[in-house]
């Protein structure tokens, strides 16, 4: 037993204007320690974020320090409580300040916008009405040289829409009056002039017996013959399915299939790696507890770096695409899984390695015959997690171009389709739930 041979209180109190030396002068180099290091940083981050005059109350830290520092010289040990929510509250207020949180004052724009994010979470674009286009064409005759001298008319199929062009013949800027008829009733519809650069010249709108009257400025010019064609989306009854769900639907396939691929990928190197980072299994000789050194490193450095980063490395490598999210979760899930494998290897009983040692069972029939049966549970338990949250960063690593359906939704985003974009949010979130309840089940089972 150490006995503390006594100190001079007062002495203690003078080294702690220096903080913490009077806690080393004490006997207290642990708090002692803490106080050197912790005040001045804690200063020196104040002072880095202008936030000079919160410097002060740090200051009754300070003063508590040498009290601190007096006491346990008499052999009385204080409690750091006090000091403790004092420094708290200082970086709380400091986050406060240098996260400047207020009240938002929004534009006119920024509620609109608001607006449209909530009423598309509210009315995703998931099915829409059956619809059919209808469309008629007729044509006309720019005339000058080389155009035709008369013009044939197409017979009138029965049942079917049909529109008339009038005049036949008409130069640029010439006004040309269209007549349809056997259209849907009372829907919008619009003109457009057929060619390479195809362009809306009118818009429409049928009468209750699906006819319409409209016309149009020529926009041609060189002579030959022109067709210029009226189209419409009717409604046909039924609901079906959104183009927004279609598309977005197989995006989410293919975040499943990124997030599956990248944890088993992951789990190629992370679990030999796990055994060779499980202390209880490298303590044996200095060589082992050196490999045992580098590859906790190795999980360390994998596992701090965030996986949108690794997914920018790997678009800039491979380009956008799946490949590149892949190779994000498994860099990243090496470290990740790595870790969480070797501590469920240092975790398991000590019993069984020692009755197969006893039997005189070398080191790899100990870990096949002893260790490994004590892991598989909380390995394959590990792993469904791992692939659970391996779906949720393969929607963010998406957005960066890593592909799955973050990449679908980022586009949504960026043009502004609120409702699209909600659509893949809400099947997101379906996925998820369906792949946590799923994982919870089978990790309840093998449990």
């Amino acid at each position: 037993m150490t006995v503390r041979l006594p100190r001079n209180h007062f002495i203690a109190g003078m080294l702690s204007i220096v903080p913490g030396l009077g806690q080393m002068y004490a006997g207290e180099w642990s708090r002692g320690v803490a106080l050197l290091f912790g005040l001045p940083a804690q200063v020196a981050v104040l002072y880095g974020v202008g936030l000079v005059w919160l410097i002060i109350p740090v200051g009754l830290v300070w003063a508590w320090n040498i009290y601190d520092a007096a006491g346990a010289a008499r052999g009385q040990k204080y409690s750091a409580t006090t000091a403790v929510v004092v420094l708290l509250v200082v970086n709380l207020i400091a986050s406060w300040k240098v996260t400047d949180i207020h009240a938002p004052k929004l534009q006119k724009e920024q509620r609109n916008v608001i607006g449209q994010i909530i009423g598309g979470l509210v009315r995703p674009d998931i099915a829409q009405i059956r619809t059919k286009e209808q469309t008629a064409t007729a044509k006309y005759v720019v005339p000058g040289p080389g155009a035709p001298k008369s013009i044939r008319t197409e017979p009138r199929s029965p049942g079917q829409p049909f529109i008339s062009a009038y005049p036949l013949k008409a130069p640029k800027g010439a006004r040309i009056m269209v007549r349809g008829d056997g259209f849907a009733p009372n829907q919008a519809g619009k003109l457009v002039l057929l060619g390479a650069d195809e362009i809306t010249v009118a818009e429409f709108h049928t009468d209750h017996a699906g006819r319409f009257q409209e016309s149009f400025i020529n926009p041609r010019y060189i002579p030959g013959d022109y067709f210029v064609q009226a189209r419409i989306i009717a409604p046909i009854g039924g609901w079906e399915l959104s183009d927004t769900l279609k598309e977005a639907a197989p995006r989410m396939i293919e975040t499943v299939y990124l997030a599956l691929i990248g944890t088993a990928l992951s789990l190629i190197f992370a679990l030999p790696l796990s055994f060779l980072g499980a202390r209880n299994l490298m303590s044996g000789t200095p060589l082992l507890k050196a490999i045992y050194g580098v590859v906790r490193a190795i999980f360390t450095v994998l596992r701090s770096v965030e996986v949108l980063i690794f997914a920018v490395i790997a678009v800039a490598a491979v380009g956008i695409g799946p490949f590149a999210g892949v190779i994000a979760l498994a860099v990243h899930g090496i470290g990740a899984v790595g870790k969480l494998y070797s501590e469920a290897i240092e975790s398991i009983e000590h019993g069984p390695i020692e009755a197969i040692r006893a039997t005189g069972a070398n080191d790899i029939q100990v870990v096949v015959y002893a260790v490994v049966p004590q892991v598989v549970p909380q390995f394959i338990a590990f792993t469904l997690y791992r692939w659970d949250i391996n779906v949720r960063m393969a929607t963010v690593i998406g957005l960066v171009g890593g592909g799955g359906i973050g990449y679908q939704l980022i586009q949504y985003m960026n043009l502004l389709q609120w409702r699209q974009a909600a659509t893949a949010i809400w099947l997101i979130a379906g996925v998820v739930m369906i792949m946590d309840y799923a994982s919870a089940v089978i990790r309840e089972r093998i449990g």
